[in-house]
């Protein structure tokens, strides 16, 4: 049987399909419940959540399901906060808010990791059973302190050295996250030249060098990548674009409609809008701040001084200043519900084995 393996027994789900932790606001509890109670494991993305919104979310999560399900942390980035730089960068921003009428210059004066230990600390609170991180692999005590209460671990690799890292820091299995993905790169070792390794190599070498589990993410939104990935190692697979556009799904409207309308050839790999390379779709937000790439502060803080666009624009159905991440597989973007997205996967899964079996 196609899901029938190490992954769904540590999980405890009955399929090895995932739904990505998207943050923002995408990951509803009813988005998150609908997967898990399909048979899939739904993420919440906490990532720009604070404490008490994420202990919120997750009590709504409980009275909406009774199976398995993961939060997914941003690993903290603690960067130095270069006042000069974030003028600049201000100056550069004026334009879009004038535009929509925002009066107030967003500053930054300091970065701490405080948030991410009080997120760590809800999830244990309310026995959370898994718990993935993004950007990197949290401090020792961290993982200690997780795996002291059984929680399930999962790290996200963008190369073979940094899954090595995430199973010799005691993840329980590794995300290898393709160039195909839409949102951030979940690259953390080289971060002066971000690699851009697709799922179909990716996944193999990962495979090939660690002895934990491991989940293709990346351009896979039907029966026929969740088959493919099984077939290159990988024991499960993680979907973020695919339940983008779902009912339940939190994107705003103007969004979902930009990524069903969009194909493949529209999405660019960006820093302009967090400091931090990610894929969506290309817009004009992107195309006039292109020139000042490289330059812009690093992530957080170039986040936080466009937030109050992408906010304002989402407000005002202005796809062209939202950040509108989307991985390179937009074509099979479909309007439905969570738990039928689910559904349709397997029942595509099971159709691609009879074909190959019958030929």
């Amino acid at each position: 049987m196609w899901y029938d393996n190490d992954l769904i027994r540590l999980l405890k789900v009955k399929y090895p399909i995932i739904q990505a932790g998207m943050a923002g606001g995408i990951t509803t509890p009813d988005l998150v419940a609908a997967v898990s109670n399909a048979g899939g494991l739904g993420s919440i993305g906490a990532g720009y959540m604070s404490a008490d919104q994420l202990k919120k979310t997750i009590q709504e999560v409980k009275t909406l399901t009774d199976q398995p399900f993961s939060v997914n942390l941003f690993t903290p980035e603690v960067v130095q906060v270069d006042q000069n730089e974030i003028a600049q960068a201000n100056e550069w921003l004026s334009r879009f808010r004038d535009e929509l009428n925002i009066n107030e210059t967003p500053s930054v004066v300091n970065i701490t990791n405080e948030n991410f230990k009080q997120q760590v600390k809800v999830i244990i609170e309310e026995n959370v059973p898994i718990c993935s991180f993004t950007f990197g692999i949290p401090d020792e005590d961290i993982i200690k302190k997780l795996k002291a209460e059984d929680i399930i671990i999962i790290g996200t690799a963008t190369t073979v050295d940094e899954a090595i890292a995430n199973e010799s820091a005691g993840m329980d299995a590794i995300v290898a996250q393709g160039s195909e993905a839409g949102g951030h790169r979940g690259s953390f070792l080289n971060k002066e030249a971000v690699p851009m390794i697709g799922t179909m190599a990716l996944v193999p070498q990962v495979v090939d060098h660690v002895g934990i589990p491991v989940i293709a993410a990346g351009g896979i939104s039907d029966g026929r990548g969740i088959i493919a990935s099984l077939g290159l190692g990988a024991e499960g697979v993680q979907l973020g674009t695919a339940f983008l556009t779902s009912e339940e799904s939190g994107s705003p409207q103007v969004a979902k409609l930009a990524i069903l309308n969009a194909q493949e050839t529209d999405t660019v790999v960006t820093t302009t809008f967090s400091g931090k390379p990610a894929r969506g779709l290309l817009n004009d937000f992107i195309k006039e701040m292109r020139q000042y790439e490289g330059k812009v502060p690093s992530y957080p803080v170039q986040n936080s001084l466009t937030q109050p666009i992408r906010a304002k624009a989402a407000k005002l159905n202005r796809p062209e200043y939202m950040s509108l991440w989307c991985g390179q597989n937009l074509r099979s973007s479909k309007e439905n519900s969570a738990n039928q997205m689910v559904i349709d996967l397997v029942t595509q899964v099971e159709d691609v084995i009879n074909k190959l079996f019958q030929s």
